[in-house]
């Protein structure tokens, strides 16, 4: 999953982004409204961590632009403490949740774990497919309760498939969506994580739609069916 941060305090920015590649998503930067307006709306995000008090073009301003676009990804935005006049403008702009400074950046991971959970129509942290879980809170995944290894990047592509089950999934949005703005994409990699994936969690639970993409399945929903 792939997210933006942005915010002005580069120590509380650099914390953000860390903090959310440890938990195993791909995250983009943005310094000042004016650049975090332009790769909202010219980058597809999972969700966004919005500061409403950011320089050059203020973050309400910012989100009422998404969402006037038509961006409709989750936004968390960050506000002062106090400032309860932010929170109201905040989301009658189009907010979906806030956290006010300071805060603990584990509720931010969890609030953001919540949020892409809801976008995508799930309820809990646990995301199943037959007996294949994926623990989005731990960054982990079990086949029949038993631990598979996974590389971060095996691990972005099972999390992406999960939460979006049983919906073919292609190529480019792998790679849109599971790489950051930065990162060098070759689209052949994602063909090498996903036969790493299938020898990890059964062939038979990723099909290859030709022409299309990839799309995640319950084998046994499926012969039963």
């Amino acid at each position: 999953m792939r997210i933006l941060v942005v915010e002005d305090e580069p120590d509380l920015r650099r914390q953000l982004e860390k903090a959310m590649i440890e938990a195993g998503y791909a995250v983009d930067t943005a310094a000042d409204g004016e650049e975090g307006q332009f790769l909202g709306e010219t980058e597809p995000y999972d969700a966004v961590v919005l500061d409403l008090g950011l320089p050059k073009i203020d973050g309400v301003t910012v989100l009422k632009g998404w969402r006037d676009s038509g961006k409709v990804f989750p936004v968390l935005i960050l506000t002062a403490r106090g400032r309860w006049s932010e929170k109201v403008e905040g989301f009658d702009a189009g907010a979906d949740d806030y956290l006010t400074k300071p805060f603990h950046v584990e509720e931010l991971l969890a609030r953001m774990r919540a949020l892409l959970r809801r976008a995508a129509g799930h309820a809990t942290s646990s995301l199943d497919c037959g007996d294949l879980r994926v623990d989005t809170r731990a960054a982990r995944a079990t086949v029949g309760g038993e631990p598979i290894r996974l590389t971060s990047h095996e691990y972005k592509v099972l999390a992406y498939l999960m939460h979006h089950r049983g919906r073919v999934v292609a190529r480019t949005e792998l790679i849109e969506h599971i790489y950051d703005q930065d990162f060098d994409r070759d689209s052949n990699t994602i063909e090498v994580f996903i036969g790493r994936l299938r020898r990890k969690i059964g062939n038979d639970r990723i099909q290859t739609e030709r022409g299309l993409g990839y799309r995640l399945i319950d084998p046994v929903e499926m012969q039963a069916t």
